[in-house]
């Protein structure tokens, strides 16, 4: 067993931890960066959702933080220099957001669908001046197993090599938690919850009446991604369970808005009676007619599929590891088992007979070897008790006339709130409701007990109803961004997160850190007039 030492050492290398790291070694602290995949970048590359989910300000000058729209920028110049694509989007009738700038995919639910892989390449580029100069190392394939912990504060964290088996422990002054479930929390007695909060604890109008319900959590997807060959059959062997999957699921391409209307799409076709656009560009990644307008690359388009009919919600991933292997097999039959009903059973747009033959698997795009993304989308993990919970009644638009201020903010977001079927639940727990612009408190940052440990993604002090507003890319990346400042302004100071919040001094000096670090802490209220 190896042990490693640095300033702050921050588990998980998605979204929150990959901006995270560059924070606190812009700040110039020695960092170490673990990932349980071999892809950082979480939910916008190893869990395949590289349609990123974002709001419509996110081109806007303050509309994100710096480094994230360097992110999207440096996405785009790949695209621009790999296939002379064009700065802005064509102004032709298949343009989903014509005059904006680039979309590599064209997918109409996002400003920027792209490969995953190009995702991981751009986010190693970000962090290579720190890694070549030794201020960052970044430990792939390792996952949190032991802490050892002192009253409250951590010590150490003990890594395992997901290939080797071979551990190192790390030791730290500051840890923080980006990993996709919260595993830090329950490894260092870090007080936590998980699902459901009773409406008595949280006085949230949309709340459980009566007891919480730990185990209603909102499912989790496998995605993967297809192209079309024209004349060509790919039909995948027909997973096991199948019938038993399509009843319980069921497959299909309508979907049931939250108004009880049926949404009914087709694959390759408007539906003009409902004006709905395509199933196919939905959250398309390549647009062969915007990048390879004379087919000389020979380009395909390429779709990623994350739907309705590939959200597993029949077993949780925060219970045991014997429920959690179980859920994982299953979430990937479901998944495959979607794939094999579009090819053999989705009713044609001409009519003429049922399924897509020609749609092929491109285990290429996602990575792996059985062409499911490498880690699946989490949309709900474990989340700290914080000193200061972040409530419906805080941000939902349904409930306030207008923003409420946010004092001690560190970053901003804007999603609605967006609950996914949940385990153990039924249609009835489905949520989607509009917020207000929101910011991010700096207490949901800080734990009632631990001392040293920050969580730094989607297990923010979020409840089980406003985790489905701050769990998408750019608010994850902007929680990341300030949980590395903040790790890094009281290693600086002496003093501890706590005692930062508590301070009026202390927490004007972070923020003023953040605004000069390029992420915004208000919103400019200028975009909505």
């Amino acid at each position: 067993m190896g042990k490693l030492d640095c300033d702050i050492a921050i588990m998980g290398g998605g979204m929150g931890g990959v901006a995270a790291a560059l924070a606190a070694c812009s700040a110039g602290r020695s960092v170490i960066l673990s990932e349980a995949t071999d892809w950082i970048g979480g939910q916008a590359t190893a869990q395949g959702v590289s349609a990123l989910d974002e709001h419509k300000f996110i081109e806007s000058p303050l509309g994100c933080t710096r480094q994230y729209a360097q992110f999207r920028q440096r996405i785009r110049t790949h695209y621009h220099q790999r296939y002379a694509a064009p700065v802005l989007m064509p102004d032709w009738k298949d343009a989903i957001f014509p005059g904006q700038p680039l979309n590599p995919g064209n997918g109409w639910v996002s400003r920027l669908c792209f490969e995953p892989s190009v995702g991981v390449t751009v986010l190693a580029d970000m962090l290579a001046p720190y890694l070549q100069s030794g201020q960052l190392r970044l430990l792939l394939r390792h996952s949190p197993a032991q802490a050892e912990c002192v009253q409250d504060r951590v010590l150490s964290v003990t890594l395992r090599d997901a290939v080797t088996a071979r551990t190192v422990t790390v030791r730290a002054a500051y840890f923080l938690d980006a990993t996709e479930l919260g595993d830090l929390l329950p490894l260092t007695n870090t007080d936590f919850v998980t699902g459901a909060e009773s409406a008595a604890d949280t006085g949230e109008p949309h709340a459980q009446r009566g007891p919480a319900r730990p185990s209603l959590t909102q499912g989790f997807t496998y995605c993967f991604a297809v192209d079309f060959c024209e004349g060509e059959r790919h039909i995948i062997e027909k997973p096991d369970n199948y019938d038993q999957l399509k009843k319980r699921q069921p497959y299909g391409l309508d979907l049931l808005n939250r108004a009880g209307e049926i949404l009914r799409y087709r694959m390759f076709a408007e539906n003009d009676a409902q004006q709905l656009l395509p199933f196919w560009s939905y959250r398309r990644l390549v647009h062969a007619k915007l990048l390879d307008p004379h087919g000389v690359c020979g380009l395909r388009d390429i779709a990623m599929i994350n739907w309705a009919s590939n959200d597993y919600y029949f077993r949780g991933l925060t219970e045991d590891a014997a429920t959690a292997a179980q859920a994982h097999a299953e979430a990937k039959r479901l998944a495959l088992g979607f794939l094999y009903w579009l090819q053999t059973e989705c009713p044609r747009d001409d009519g003429q007979g049922l399924g897509y033959p020609e749609l092929r698997l491109r285990a290429d795009v996602m990575g792996s070897l059985d062409g499911l993304s490498k880690h699946p989308y989490i949309r709900e993990s474990r989340r700290i008790v914080p000193i200061k919970r972040i409530l419906e009644q805080h941000i939902s638009a349904d409930v306030l006339p207008a923003p409420l201020p946010c004092p001690d903010s560190v970053g901003i977001g804007w999603y609605s709130i967006d609950i996914h079927h949940c385990v153990g639940g039924d249609v009835h727990d489905l949520a989607y409701a509009p917020t207000h612009p929101f910011q991010i408190p700096l207490g949901a940052l800080i734990p009632i007990r631990t001392q040293n440990l920050i969580p730094a993604c989607k297990n923010i002090g979020s409840t089980h109803i406003t985790n489905g507003a701050y769990r998408l890319h750019p608010v994850e990346w902007a929680i990341g961004e300030a949980a590395g400042l903040l790790a890094a302004y009281c290693l600086g100071c002496g003093v501890s997160p706590q005692h930062v919040w508590g301070t009026s001094a202390h927490l004007s000096q972070l923020q003023d850190q953040l605004r000069a670090y390029g992420a915004p802490i208000e919103w400019n209220h200028t975009l909505f007039a």
